[in-house]
């Protein structure tokens, strides 16, 4: 894998954006799966606009995209980004997050606005 690196300037916000235990979690689980506001507002039991403000910080560097299907908006990981390399080495070292969405299809609340 080649190696790049970033600025210092560009880490400090990454990891200022990640150091939020909200944010860094829904990276982890948008690395493998993408989700819609509604299932996060379940898994951190926390209201929209809060989620949606989340979501807009790591949007506006471009480390999450969205996507339209219907009237719902999808966000996932941005692989693409030139800070995922980067993110991609924290993400390694944390522990699988794919119990929340497995939590999310036992209460019958996973993808539950589509």
């Amino acid at each position: 894998m080649l190696k790049t690196e970033i600025e210092i300037d560009s880490a400090a916000l990454i990891l200022k954006l990640l150091g939020d235990k909200t944010r860094l979690t829904m990276v982890k689980i948008l690395d493998n799966h993408d989700c819609c506001v509604c299932e996060f507002v379940e898994i951190f039991k926390a209201s929209q606009p809060s989620i949606s403000q989340h979501l807009r910080k790591l949007r506006d560097v471009g480390l999450v995209k969205e996507e339209r299907r219907g009237q719902w908006i999808f966000y996932s990981i941005n692989k693409n980004n030139e800070y995922y390399p980067f993110v991609e080495q924290l993400l390694e070292q944390l522990p699988d997050q794919v119990f929340r969405l497995k939590e999310l299809e036992e209460q019958g609340t996973r993808i539950t606005c589509c």
